[in-house]
């Protein structure tokens, strides 16, 4: 018998939940994402393990997985379908499954082209929502998606992601509302700094009632620098940095900025708290996971409730 998602559990319990990452090593390196996974303990509910991000060859998301888990922590198995074809997604769902992680998120992935291996072919044999649909009918039905029987199904709870960002902007919804259809349980966002036109997006989402069926987190990344700021403002596809943000860094000295970033990523927290239909958080540090317990107090989310 395989225990209910932790943060599934949390979402029920009408708690604001608190997840974030871990970025497995380029190597095999085992300690290294222990040593990650170790300054989150007690601060979140859940740990995203991400999956090649960038396109860069990584330690397997799923083996990260199973460390983390074995720490006593509880892991979402991120999944990209750019690696993989349809038999691959289900037999890996099936071994996290065997090693009690219940939870993932479905990706498509970014393209190899951004990657360190620009050629590698893509697979993309089933995209994001369609990953979510065979997992969904892994769950509630039982089945593989060729059709036969599974012993003893990966009861997952089921998560996507979701940039309301992107252009164009007015379709964001609806590609929300397809992904709520094919299955999915929860959202993680992309990064949140234009507070307004997230506001705007979840008005919509609450007037399609997605809310009511989705548990919605807003991704939080918090700004190290003006450069940094700059650069994901500049460079970074489906990005809204607002010039006010990266002014406010700019105008501080270089040792300073750091310090301003944090503070403005608890600034969103606190605004974003009384948004309706936000149940959570996703706090992606990106390589600065020793600042989240900072975070996570700082904005009121600490001590976790415990479910």
């Amino acid at each position: 018998m395989k225990t209910e998602s932790v943060l599934e559990r949390m979402f029920k319990a009408g708690h604001l939940a608190v997840t974030s990452e871990c970025g497995p090593p380029r190597g095999a390196l085992p300690e290294k994402v222990r040593e990650k996974a170790e300054m989150l303990r007690g601060y979140v509910d859940a740990v995203n393990v991400t999956d090649n991000q960038t396109a860069m060859v990584r330690m397997s998301s799923l083996t990260a997985c199973i460390l983390i888990r074995q720490m006593g922590l509880h892991p979402i198995l991120q999944m990209v379908t750019r690696d993989r074809n349809r038999l691959a997604l289900q037999s890996d769902l099936l071994g996290a499954y065997a090693f009690d992680i219940n939870t993932m998120l479905c990706l498509s992935g970014d393209h190899p082209h951004f990657g360190d291996h620009p050629t590698a072919a893509n697979v993309y044999d089933l995209d994001s929502i369609q990953l979510i649909q065979t997992v969904h009918t892994m769950r509630e039905h039982g089945k593989f998606q060729g059709g036969d029987d599974i012993a003893n199904p990966p009861k997952m709870f089921i998560g996507a992601a979701a940039n309301p960002f992107a252009d164009p902007f007015e379709l964001r919804v609806r590609r929300l509302a397809k992904k709520a259809d094919a299955g999915a349980d929860f959202i993680q966002t992309q990064c949140i700094y234009n507070l307004d036109k997230f506001e705007k997006w979840m008005e919509g989402v609450c007037k399609r009632r997605l809310h009511e069926n989705l548990f919605i987190m807003a991704g939080i990344t918090p700004l190290k620098s003006a450069g940094m700021a700059r650069y994901m403002q500049k460079k970074v596809p489906g990005m809204d940095v607002p010039d006010e943000l990266v002014k406010r860094l700019a105008a501080l000295p270089k040792d300073k900025q750091a310090e301003e970033g944090i503070t403005i990523a608890v600034e969103a927290i606190e605004r974003l708290k009384k948004v309706e239909g936000v149940c959570g958080f996703h706090i992606m540090a990106i390589e600065w996971e020793h600042r989240v317990p900072e975070i996570v107090r700082r904005a009121g989310l600490y001590p976790r409730p415990a479910v």
